[in-house]
């Protein structure tokens, strides 16, 4: 957030954390929202972090990993 790199958060539990559940449905954020705001990295390297983070989590992977140096 007012960053110049990509972020992938959680809404629900960080930004709009203080807010109930009446209050979170009424903003338009639900349980499984995520937000993804777009810094200034290089499409590859976006393109390969997206796409790392939606296998691990559909298999359900968490920690860390290699990092894939920029093309």
């Amino acid at each position: 957030m007012g960053d110049t790199k990509s972020l992938v958060i959680h809404p629900a539990s960080t930004t709009h954390r203080q807010l109930g559940d009446a209050e979170l449905a009424a903003s338009g954020v639900a349980p499984g929202t995520v937000r993804l705001s777009v810094g200034l990295e290089s499409l590859d390297d976006l393109t390969w972090d997206l796409e790392r983070g939606l296998a691990a989590a559909r298999t359900g992977q968490r920690g860390a990993r290699p990092r894939q140096p920029s093309k």
